[in-house]
């Protein structure tokens, strides 16, 4: 079947079913998707229904994927009332497909199309969304996007797993004025919960009315069947507004290989994954023995339970399956220092550029969101010449953890907390923790020229003006 026959067909069904297999034409050969946006009244469980736009009929959008090497040609059309432009998260491309409005091309009206033609890169785990400096951003436009590398491990089943949640209309524009009431949900046990303080008011936290995988919520989230002795690969994403994601199967340890669909030096084995909004981790098991378990989102949220899935053996779908706690408490979580390793105290190396920037902002009742005392579009930008060799180092002064994002470029971490990496990370997304906390990337300038976006993919604080650029002179 043709891969834009497919795609048509399929339009609106990105559930947790085996990925399709990745087109095995020449590299050579142009890989074409068709993207339409347009609005969508999105119901993921009984008795939520939400007013949404969505790509292609569906939430998540359609997926996508590609062999490493092969050209796609994406002809977008915008059918959903109001400006919209598509941004290929991870990838490194010409900077005028970057799909960012008002930065690297015009929005795309309503009735209007535009056409993204590039090579997909580097392999691993992708997605895409908009990028329009409105609420479009908040209400289901987004998808996953993977590049096949033919090298990878075999795995005997493999899953697309997109975390994304419903937000409730009331908390979104009094987040953005840093006036919600609605309260962390964080699971018990986690930096997030051991970070507050007596009297916090957070100001800027989204309510959400649904949790859901793949466009459902628990239980008509699709099963995922698994045979025993199954080697699993899940890519995971996590497509929350705001809010940092805890993932665990039950009765089972999760072997982590990728980051950002960047591979890890060394493989990681965790009882559970901790995702940023917008990063994502390759995650694997092996199924030991017939049964049935919850591959679930912790959280404190009363509707924390929603945002689960099935993973069953043959014979094993209508078994009650095995769940784990709510909490973190005595859970072995994925953290940047246990996959990089700690190498001592961390000492800045040279570089020819280094800039360091303090994160502050989401006083309550504000909605101004800072880099250096400034917001977007004052931010210092970070210039530089092709070939540079650029230092940024966070430290963050607020009491929410902040999911930093470098567009058109792979940064490596090198410093968690006053603490060197061994075993630098390959990432385009990494949280910089709350209340004190550093982090410090390093990357080279060896992108195409052209206007890149650094900015937290919290979107309240994106758009509060926690946001810069790097730009090539």
């Amino acid at each position: 079947m043709r891969r834009t026959a497919f795609l048509r067909r399929s339009a609106g069904a990105m559930i947790a079913a085996a990925l399709p297999v990745a087109s095995r034409a020449s590299p050579s050969e142009l890989v074409r998707y068709d993207l339409t946006a347009r609005r969508l009244r999105f119901a993921p469980s009984p008795g939520v229904s939400f007013a949404g736009l969505a790509f292609s009929g569906s939430v998540p959008g359609p997926f996508l994927r590609v062999t490493r090497g092969q050209r796609v040609c994406v002809h977008y059309r915008n059918r959903c009332g109001e400006p919209t432009a598509v941004h290929w998260h991870g990838m490194i491309l010409p900077n005028a497909m970057d799909g960012v409005s008002g930065i690297t091309q015009p929005p795309v009206p309503d009735g209007g199309s535009f056409v993204y033609e590039f090579t997909p890169g580097p392999a691993g785990t992708r997605w895409y969304h908009d990028h329009e400096y409105n609420m479009a951003s908040m209400r289901g436009l987004f998808g996953m996007f993977v590049v096949e590398d033919p090298l990878d491990e075999p795995a005997d089943a493999e899953f697309a797993l997109v975390f994304h949640d419903v937000p409730s209309p009331r908390t979104i524009a009094a987040a953005m004025d840093g006036t919600s009431d609605a309260p962390m949900v964080d699971p018990i046990g986690s930096p997030e919960m051991r970070g507050m303080r007596a009297g916090d008011r957070m100001g800027d936290e989204i309510g959400y009315a649904a949790h859901c995988i793949n466009g459902a919520s628990y239980p008509k989230t699709a099963p995922l069947a698994v045979n025993v002795g199954a080697r699993v690969r899940l890519r995971i994403l996590n497509a929350n507004l705001t809010e940092t994601r805890y993932v665990r199967l039950a009765g089972h340890r999760l072997r982590v290989t990728h980051a950002d669909g960047n591979p890890l030096e060394q493989p990681l084995e965790v009882d559970a994954l901790r995702i940023g909004v917008g990063e994502r981790y390759d995650a694997w098991f092996e199924v030991r023995k017939p049964g049935a378990w919850l591959l679930q989102g912790l959280s404190s949220d009363p509707l924390g339970f929603e945002q689960a899935a099935v993973v069953h053996t043959p014979g094993m779908a209508t078994l009650s399956p095995l769940a784990a706690p709510q909490s973190l408490e005595g859970v072995e979580a994925f953290s940047y220092e246990k996959a990089g390793g700690v190498a001592g105290r961390f000492v800045l190396p040279y570089a020819g550029i280094v800039k360091h920037f303090l994160l502050e902002g989401g006083a309550y009742g504000s909605r101004a969101w800072t880099i250096n005392g400034k917001s977007w579009p004052a931010t210092e930008k970070i210039v530089v010449a092709r070939g540079d060799r650029v230092l940024v180092r966070f430290t963050n002064k607020t009491d929410m953890d902040h999911p930093m994002h470098l567009h058109g470029h792979t940064f490596e971490i090198i410093e968690v907390d006053g603490r060197a990496l061994a075993r630098p990370l390959a990432k385009d997304v990494s949280l910089v923790r709350a209340n004190g906390g550093t982090l410090t990337w390093r990357f080279a300038a060896t992108s195409p020229a052209g206007r890149w976006l650094l900015h937290c993919h919290n979107d309240v604080h994106m758009m509060g003006g926690m946001m810069t650029e790097v730009v090539y002179r």
